[in-house]
């Protein structure tokens, strides 16, 4: 395992503790609106300062892109550090054991290695840049599934935004028709894992920060999928929507995807 790699896993695992820990005692949970039915709560926070410290024990002079704390520029600005401390945040607050931690490194705004870590199960999610991607130490693969029919899906509405509902809507409906099912499970960085390890054929989601989605695009990349926005372009990270899934199975997605959405949103 790369050398950064390892720290990056460090910083999750300890994170990972702290979020452990909190979960058995939710009587110690404070809770902050953010904005509209956007919330954070002190284990974020603990969580996010635990990889800080972490990851500048190793890296003092890396710049850090974390979700509550934002951009800590350091003197080395080649290397950047996105972190999400606690991605599912709802689930963590309502008991829902159905969160990860997320951490990316990107070297000169190219993402090199990427760990998403399930504390509830123990899963660990890595990969580097060319190397592949790995889940509790065994090689990941995306699925095999050769086209729409009988897949999985799994996506996030859009609660931020909930003024593109109805167009969202029509996509959804388009996809139903087709797949055997779709999941709702709230956390992004989980289903782009899941997706990079085969439990998932495909994702998609609108509205996301770079926190949400970076290192597991990295994961699907490096377990042979493809992730781009909705018009099959690689700006997921700047427009916030992303589409994952293998090579046979994104480009019905995108077909149907651009039949149902109005221009704007492909842009």
């Amino acid at each position: 395992m790369h050398a950064m790699l390892n720290i990056a896993v460090r910083a999750a695992r300890a994170a990972g503790k702290v979020i452990a820990k909190a979960y058995e005692n939710p009587q110690l949970l404070e809770i902050e609106s953010k904005s509209l039915h956007d919330f954070v709560t002190n284990v974020d926070k603990a969580a996010e300062a635990a990889i800080i410290a972490t990851l500048r024990k190793s890296y003092p002079k890396h710049s850090i892109l974390a979700e509550e704390s934002g951009l800590q520029e350091g003197s080395d600005a080649d290397y950047q550090w996105v972190i999400d401390p606690l991605d599912g945040t709802t689930n963590f607050m309502r008991g829902i054991p159905h969160f990860c931690v997320s951490i990316a490194l990107n070297v000169k705004g190219v993402t090199h290695h990427a760990v998403v870590y399930d504390p509830m199960r123990d899963d660990l999610f890595t990969a580097s840049r060319g190397a592949g991607a790995q889940l509790n130490g065994f090689r990941m693969r995306v699925s095999a599934a050769k086209n729409l029919e009988g897949c999985l899906l799994a996506t996030g509405f859009p609660f931020r935004m909930k003024h593109i509902l109805p167009e969202y809507q029509k996509v959804f409906n388009a996809y139903f028709e087709e797949v055997a099912d779709i999941r709702r499970a709230g956390s992004a960085a989980l289903d782009l894992a899941y997706v990079a390890c085969g439990r998932l054929d495909g994702y998609w989601e609108a509205g996301l920060k770079p926190w949400d989605t970076m290192a597991g695009a990295l994961l699907v990349k490096e377990s042979g999928g493809m992730v781009t926005d909705f018009a099959g372009d690689m700006n997921y990270h700047a427009t916030g929507n992303i589409v994952a899934a293998n090579q046979k199975v994104i480009q019905p997605m995108l077909i149907r995807m651009r039949k149902e959405l109005p221009k704007a949103m492909l842009s």
